[in-house]
């Protein structure tokens, strides 16, 4: 579930471009670089889920630390970022599908709404059905992906060491010769590359052992993840000019599979991995959505009826309603833009500046839950490491925010301005704390 939730087939497909685009060749160092703090949240994500297992992992975390207020934007930013993300991982399943049915509707707007809508009411209807059956097809899609993509990647540094390489390695790549505008844009992306991991821990409570088990699931599946972003940039370097490469916005793997020497069949078996992986991310991320929606409903942060569990599936089916009619009205909204890329760069941005305040705070609720840890190894890994990694990302939203066009303003800080209509102090109370961990 941790590698499905960053979904590196997703990722790689739709976002190297646009960080190459705003990092050029020091992309690859980035992906190292700016992995430090999301290494730091996952130290954060997996001491606190050990300490409570909750559906709402940082809404539950950041209620008890530091109050209601701070706890409720944590779970709505959370809400905030998933909805967008329904648009921007809906697109890439459905220009996948359609290079296999109508290669030259690859770039409609219109078109790729109809199909991504199809593919939300399949995935939401497979989630409806419960967790068992979910996990079973997760497992199944992402196995199969991870094979296709390492397929591919093997296959590009074989062709790039017989034929040559557009760029040969160097070790500026690792370096850190960015602009200021480069370096907030630069990390932004990577925030989103590697989001998603998390949602092992809002499976905590429907997960065997999950406080042990959840917690290592998400912070284990980053490093698989780091692998794959950084030999797929890397492969993308090797085999196109910066230029072109730049260029490949639509689906990158499907490029490095053809230049590869895998022709047209590798190049759709790319666009397979691309679906598949497409298909987990939503699934995970409506995960997030319900389960963080269900956890605020049963404390009555947001109307109560959110937090009921049907008794069949036991999932939390209305939440899921609620995600598909939002869903469905966002995908279809984006098809108001003009270009698919346009709705991917304007997601990007709005899910990193969400992702890097919930992260944050959770960064920060570890080094104040932490914070008496009297072994000095200890204090740093749970207390000193998150909370710096928190202040970092939090550091780097406030930052990222004057660099923001008007679009992304409007998607990324009106979704989270709009948490303070459904804002009521005095209609829930904050989750309790849970018992502390002996040293």
């Amino acid at each position: 579930m941790g590698v499905a939730g960053s979904a590196p087939g997703y990722t790689i497909a739709v976002t190297t471009a646009v960080l190459l685009s705003v990092a050029g060749p020091l992309s690859p160092g980035a992906l190292v670089i700016f992995a430090v703090p999301m290494l730091g949240i996952a130290v954060a994500y997996k001491a606190l889920n050990k300490r409570d297992a909750s559906a709402g992992a940082a809404y539950q975390w950041t209620s008890v630390a530091f109050g209601k207020f701070l706890g409720f934007f944590s779970g709505w930013a959370l809400l905030i970022a998933s909805l967008v993300f329904m648009v921007a991982g809906s697109v890439p399943v459905a220009t996948s599908t359609l290079n296999f049915i109508a290669p030259d509707l690859t770039g409609n707007v219109f078109a790729t709404a109809a199909v991504a809508s199809a593919w939300f009411l399949l995935i939401a209807l497979v989630l409806i059905t419960g967790i068992e059956i979910t996990s079973k097809v997760q497992v199944v899609m992402t196995t199969i992906e991870l094979l296709i993509l390492t397929i591919v990647l093997v296959a590009a540094f074989i062709h790039t060491g017989v034929s040559g390489m557009a760029n040969p390695f160097s070790r500026s790549w690792f370096g850190f010769g960015y602009t200021p505008a480069a370096f907030s844009a630069s990390a932004l992306m990577v925030v989103f590359f590697y989001w998603g991991w998390d949602v092992t821990s809002n499976l905590s409570e429907e997960t065997v052992n999950g406080g042990e088990n959840a917690g290592n699931g998400g912070f284990s599946s980053i490093f698989i993840t780091i692998a794959f972003y950084i030999g797929f940039t890397a492969a993308a370097l090797f085999l196109f000019s910066l230029r072109d490469a730049r260029n490949l916005t639509d689906n990158i793997i499907y490029n490095i599979a053809v230049a590869s020497g895998l022709g047209r069949f590798g190049g759709l078996c790319a666009s397979m991995a691309v679906i598949l992986s497409s298909i987990a991310t939503l699934e995970t991320t409506m995960l997030q959505f319900s389960r963080t929606l269900f956890a605020m409903g049963r404390d009555g942060a947001l109307p109560r009826v959110f937090g009921e569990i049907a008794p069949k599936s036991q999932t939390p089916v209305k939440a899921m309603y609620v995600l598909i009619a939002i869903g469905l009205l966002l995908i279809w909204s984006s098809s108001l833009m003009s270009t698919v890329s346009a709705v991917i760069a304007a997601s990007v941005n709005a899910v990193a500046i969400q992702v890097c305040y919930y992260y944050g705070l959770a960064g920060l609720v570890a080094g104040w839950a932490f914070r008496d840890t009297r072994a000095p190894g200890r204090w740093i890994t749970l207390c000193l490491f998150p909370a710096l990694s928190g202040l970092s990302l939090l550091g780097l939203g406030i930052y990222a925010i004057t660099t923001f066009n008007l679009v992304t303003k409007i998607v990324g800080l009106g979704g989270f301005a709009l948490g303070i209509f459904f804002y009521r102090p005095r209609s829930y109370m904050a989750p309790a704390a849970a018992p502390s961990v002996a040293e």
